[in-house]
């Protein structure tokens, strides 16, 4: 995905960007009512006065200006949820959700759509197929705007609750392990881990913040023309800061190089920001999961029953990763970008939990339990790594809990009794 696209997926998930779509839509679709009716050359069965058409729109404005702003205090008033009991890491899903966005824009399209019907109506530019024409796209917006009532009333019983919020995330996490294990190093080639050479250019950041997105079509492009390969050191969700290094240019042969420029057009492929997103940073994903679990142990909530959910969707997430990359030949062979580290994608997991969670002896069983059935799958890396954390929540919890027959069946679940 080239960077354009990537912008332009992000506008497309943003509320304004569906909301002036639909609007434009409405707004266009009432102008062009007056418009289609000279290319209509039969004559029509019946009349349609211009008081009962003015009235339905008039009804359909009122109402749709009250609705839209009962539904603005109602996600407002699930993002506050989501933000207290879950995570504000997790809100970002809300606000992207397709089915709210497409809801109140539709609202929005009809209050738009009526206004300016009226508005057309009043000026008495629509004739009597005009009014027809109008009539029956009406008829069309009330049972749109219908059908949209029935989906908002049906996905507000779920908007901003803990389950819910968790799946929406859960569901981010597998796309991007997915996409990783697809399109294993983004679709380039293996690097090693802090692999570098002395007579490549050096990249480095020019800003603080989280990097997002790197485009990997472009970074290619400028391989491939320069003769050479790219090896990146800031992934998706590196927090760099000005000097850090993202990337060095190694040529394939010595030669002179505009060094300046070519920084510059390495450095425009990577996106900073200063949050971290899902797409392109499984990481961040499992990281979230895990704040919703640590948050849920918290004093102010004491939901153990949550924490416990949240390491079951765990362990679907890292059942699937365990699988390996699919085999396949890089897109982008002459970059070359790091694996992600099983030792960190299991601490991101599970490290918040066995820390806020090791006074908790049903957290710390299912927690052992979910460890020691990884700890079976994967490669060595990934078995070693489940191993290990296994072995740093038993240390916790030895460390935390207070009766000894607790700490016993601990033992006997991790093997150690």
């Amino acid at each position: 995905m080239s960077r354009w696209r990537w912008a332009a997926a992000k506008i497309s998930k943003q509320l304004w960007a569906r909301a002036t779509f639909i609007g434009l839509l409405g707004i266009t679709t009432a102008i062009l009512a007056a418009v289609v009716e000279r290319f209509i050359p039969w004559e029509l069965p019946t009349t349609i006065g211009a008081d009962a058409v003015d009235n339905i729109l008039g009804i359909i404005a009122s109402s749709m200006l009250a609705v839209t702003t009962f539904s603005l205090s109602v996600m407002i008033s699930a993002y506050g949820s989501a933000t207290s009991n879950v995570t504000p890491r997790a809100t970002k899903l809300l606000i992207e959700d397709s089915v709210s966005q497409t809801v109140l824009s539709t609202f929005i399209g009809s209050f738009l759509f009526s206004i300016v019907g009226i508005i057309v109506l009043k000026t008495g530019m629509y004739g009597e197929r005009g009014r027809f024409i109008l009539f029956i796209v009406t008829i069309a917006v009330i049972a749109l705007i219908v059908v949209s009532l029935l989906r908002w009333i049906d996905h507000l019983t779920r908007l901003g609750r803990v389950g819910e919020t968790t799946q929406r995330v859960e569901d981010a996490t597998l796309n991007a392990l997915r996409a990783w294990r697809e399109q294993p190093y983004l679709g380039g080639s293996p690097m090693l881990v802090d692999e570098s050479f002395d007579r490549a250019v050096d990249i480095p950041a020019d800003g603080i913040g989280y990097v997002q997105f790197i485009d990997m079509n472009a970074l290619s492009k400028i391989a491939e023309r320069l003769q050479g390969a790219i090896y990146i050191h800031s992934v998706p969700g590196a927090f760099v800061f000005p000097q850090t290094r993202l990337a060095q240019f190694l040529p394939d042969e010595a030669g002179d190089l505009n060094v300046e420029e070519l920084q510059e057009e390495i450095r425009y492929t990577f996106a900073l920001a200063r949050e971290r997103s899902f797409e392109q940073d499984p990481r961040f994903g499992l990281a979230v999961m895990s704040e919703i679990g640590s948050r849920a142990l918290s004093s102010a909530i004491n939901d153990p029953g949550t924490v416990i959910d949240v390491i079951g969707r765990m362990a679907r997430l890292l059942c699937g990763w365990s699988r390996g990359y699919e085999e396949s030949e890089p897109l982008y062979p002459r970059v070359h970008v790091p694996p992600l580290c099983n030792e960190d994608i299991f601490d991101d997991a599970f490290a918040l939990i066995a820390r806020d969670g090791a006074a908790l002896v049903e957290v710390q069983i299912r927690l052992q339990k979910t460890l020691k059935a990884l700890s079976t799958m994967g490669d060595e890396t990934f078995r070693a790594a489940a191993k290990h954390q296994a072995e740093l929540a038993l240390a916790r919890a030895e460390a935390a809990l207070t009766l000894e027959a607790d700490k016993q069946r601990v033992r006997e679940i991790a093997g150690l009794s």
